[in-house]
């Protein structure tokens, strides 16, 4: 009765946090965003993350704002065998300035991505969540400018993620790798 008690408490707390209100970067430029960023930190307690985080390794991303305000997002990671795996997104507005949504095909998944810390020529922390299937995960990334981020922004998006439910051996700082050719 306790386990079941337990798990019963564990997953209203999950509810709770997954559902609870966070909040665009107050005043949000779109377009100070533009370029590209290296994807330092990802944090989930999705399942396929636990499953493959050992062979997760720093990314590369592109963002690019459309002439609508959506946002067009390129990624792109170099493979052990030296091929690159790649993706790419819409994500759509919403009359929120830095809350998008965007669904992906590739996934089957629904996202409501919001960009919650910036500093435009330093770093960025998104946080989303995603619905698949009917269920709900949260995906925090930390992006930067350049590859290193100092120790006190590695502290705040590892406090981020856990204040939004993810376990702490669901954080990662992704070690670094080589980048893929532009296409």
């Amino acid at each position: 009765m306790t386990t079941a008690l337990l798990g019963m408490l564990g997953a209203v707390l999950c509810s709770w946090v997954v559902t609870a209100e966070v909040l665009p970067h107050e005043n949000f430029n779109l377009h100070r965003v533009t370029g590209k960023w290296y994807l330092i930190g990802f944090a989930t307690n999705a399942q396929w993350f636990v499953d493959h985080r050992a062979n997760m390794k720093m990314g590369t991303a592109m963002l690019t704002p459309t002439a609508n305000g959506d946002l067009e997002m390129s990624y792109a990671s170099l493979n052990s065998d030296g091929s690159c795996w790649r993706m790419n997104h819409l994500a759509k507005k919403t009359n929120l300035p830095g809350k998008f949504t965007l669904r992906s095909e590739q996934f089957n998944n629904e996202n409501d991505m919001r960009v919650v810390d910036v500093k435009y020529d330093e770093y960025a922390l998104i946080y989303t969540v995603k619905t698949q299937g009917g269920t709900t995960t949260v995906l925090n990334k930390l992006y930067g400018r350049g590859k290193d981020l100092s120790s006190e922004l590695l502290e705040k998006f590892r406090q981020f993620s856990l204040d939004t439910g993810i376990l702490a051996e669901n954080i990662a700082i992704l070690p670094k790798n080589g980048e893929c050719s532009a296409v």
